[in-house]
């Protein structure tokens, strides 16, 4: 029987969602066959699990940022296989943090074997945060505004974020909070499908972004040198329409986006940039799984009858980085991407990008896991994503450092 077997988590059982962390089992046998797995009940009550098969090392231990995983959700040394393999029970669900001011709860158990899993030899919890010590979280309903401001602990300044997500709309707040617990003032920012905001709205105007920069720029904690956007899908282009058209926006980051306008016309002060066109016909199912393809909907963007749709990005004074997922089966956002970049540099100006191959299209903060495909919340349908697990968690991991070091460099 010996000594009861341990299941640690280093440097501590707490921490934020986009921290690593270290899973050690001490008190095996030597070479002992064991299988790990992990667990999450998301908010709604849904259970996400992955696990991997294991081998101890001749003094009984297991480390997993040293021990290969010898199959199951993955295989290899993967420190963090556990959560970013995480997968659903039920088909096509994603994880999302709806109430950022409780954590996620993640039991790692080690089970005797490669075999059944019935012989539970340990276990503890993991506590997931998406809001640091002393970050506040404050509900904006000020003029239009649908928002929630996060600020870090202490006086600042800060540099102020504004985020965007995409065209399913809602008012998202995990990825801002964590920037917050990073050291931004973020203002997560609602557009659509949210409250009175309507679920498809035939125009968006410039002015309600424009009312966001201004409220954020009033803030006391916020440094009077700019302030950075960042989007994703639809979001992305909506925070290049606003480093164009707006004043005081100095750094925009597109994720998974394009540098036209798309499905909504964006009305600004005497001038319209129209929706680039598209035709739903070309919507794709596919045969055996029902899902979704989207990313022929479009019309070509190199034919110049589109060029009115164009957000004209040269024309703007802020520093971009554009992040797209080679692996991307809803929007062709690499094509798009080079694109932009072309553009910019045709014009002098420096722009980072980085594309990555095997990531889909929901490139999210790192460790929450890959969604291939999900129920589109405006569309009511089930769309494809795309994305290979490893790779895609490996370029959540590099985006999120290249988000937070692009800011830092230009705010």
């Amino acid at each position: 029987a010996g000594m009861a077997v341990q299941v640690a988590v280093l440097p501590s059982p707490r921490c934020l969602f986009d921290d690593p962390v270290q899973i050690r089992v001490a008190g095996l046998l030597p070479r002992q066959a064991v299988t790990l797995r992990a667990s999450l009940l998301d908010e709604s009550g849904e259970l996400f699990q992955a696990h991997a098969r294991y081998r101890a090392g001749s003094s009984g231990e297991l480390d997993l940022s040293r021990s290969p995983a010898l199959g199951g959700s993955y295989s290899g040394v993967e420190p963090m296989g556990l959560l970013w393999s995480l997968q659903s029970n039920t088909p096509y669900k994603r994880l999302a943090k709806r109430n950022v001011l409780t954590p996620f709860s993640v039991d790692f158990e080690v089970y005797e074997g490669h075999g059944d899993m019935s012989r539970l030899l340990g276990k503890c919890t993991n506590e997931r945060w998406f809001l640091g010590e002393g970050v506040k979280r404050i509900s904006v309903r000020e003029g239009r505004l649908k928002a929630t401001l996060f600020l870090p602990p202490g006086p600042g300044p800060f540099p102020g974020l504004i985020d965007l997500y995409g065209s399913g709309g809602g008012l998202i707040e995990y990825r801002a909070s964590l920037l917050a617990s990073r050291g931004f003032v973020t203002l997560a920012l609602a557009y659509m499908a949210f409250e009175d905001l309507p679920t498809m709205p035939e125009i968006l105007e410039l002015g309600y972004f424009e009312e966001a920069v201004n409220f954020l720029r009033k803030q006391q904690q916020v440094k009077d040198t700019g302030i950075g956007v960042l989007g994703l899908s639809k979001g992305a282009d909506l925070a290049l329409s606003m480093a164009t058209f707006l004043p005081g926006i100095k750094a925009a980051v597109s994720i998974s986006g394009s540098s036209f306008n798309s499905f909504i016309p964006l009305q600004g002060d005497g001038f319209t940039v129209p929706a680039h066109p598209y035709d739903l016909g070309r919507m794709k199912t596919s045969e055996e799984s029902g899902l979704i393809d989207f990313s022929d909907v479009l019309d070509d963007h190199r034919d110049p009858a589109t060029w009115g749709c164009r957000i004209p990005v040269e024309r703007s004074l802020a520093k971009f980085l554009f992040l797209s997922g080679l692996d991307d089966r809803n929007w062709k956002s690499d094509l798009y991407c080079q694109d932009a970049v072309q553009r910019l540099q045709q014009h002098g100006r420096e722009v980072e990008f980085c594309s990555y191959s095997g990531a889909g299209h929901l490139l999210e903060p790192p460790y929450l896991p890959l969604c291939q495909a999900s129920i589109h919340r405006a569309l009511g349908v089930f769309v494809l994503w795309g994305g290979q697990w490893r790779e895609h968690a490996k370029a959540q991991e590099d985006a999120w450092r290249r988000i937070q070091a692009f800011f830092w460099q230009h705010l």
